[in-house]
């Protein structure tokens, strides 16, 4: 697992492994990142579903209710397959975007 820190934000990358393995690694190195937003890159998974992608739920639940953001990149799976709850951009860019405006309504109450 590779952290990657770029202010406020942690990118997380993993290779080649398992979206439990994964997700059990990053749940051990979690209090390295709690105070940070998140953002998963999930490029190096060829093949990802959208219940691969809803495994992350209850993380992202997690880290949203200490008011932070938790962003998944890929393009295997996009945004409107899964919930509301879990954001799931294309790009690291957009990323980092709807973390900018995840804390702008955060300052504005809303």
């Amino acid at each position: 697992m590779i952290f990657d820190k770029d202010g406020n934000i942690a990118i997380v990358y993993q290779e080649k492994i398992s979206i439990p393995t994964f997700l059990d690694n990053l749940n051990k190195a979690y209090d390295k990142v709690k105070d940070d937003h998140l953002i998963l890159n999930l490029f190096s998974f060829e093949k990802l579903t959208a219940g691969d992608v809803l495994e992350f739920l209850d993380l992202s639940n997690k880290h949203k209710e200490n008011g932070k953001s938790f962003v998944i990149v890929t393009n295997k799976v996009s945004y409107s397959e899964v919930p509301e709850e879990i954001m799931v951009t294309p790009t690291v860019q957009e990323a980092k975007d709807i973390i900018e405006m995840e804390e702008i309504e955060r300052d504005l109450g809303l």
